[in-house]
């Protein structure tokens, strides 16, 4: 899966980001780079991919091309 950013600004600019594909902790990281630019933080929540590591992520994808 790509790596992805997903910003949503609601009609009352309320802002949304989502992460997609970014495994572990380097989630939050482009989290925070967000609130230093809106300035403000509501809500925060992890996804299952915030508990999957980097290193396993990239293994299984190596896993996949070998066996083809």
């Amino acid at each position: 899966m790509a790596e992805e950013l997903q910003i949503e600004i609601a009609p009352d600019g309320k802002v949304t980001v989502r992460t997609k594909g970014i495994k572990g902790p380097a989630c939050m990281d482009l989290a925070d780079i967000f609130v230093q630019l809106l300035g403000t933080e509501d809500v925060r929540t992890k996804t299952s991919e915030y508990y999957e590591s980097q290193t396993a992520a990239k293994r299984s994808v190596q896993q996949k091309q070998q066996r083809s």
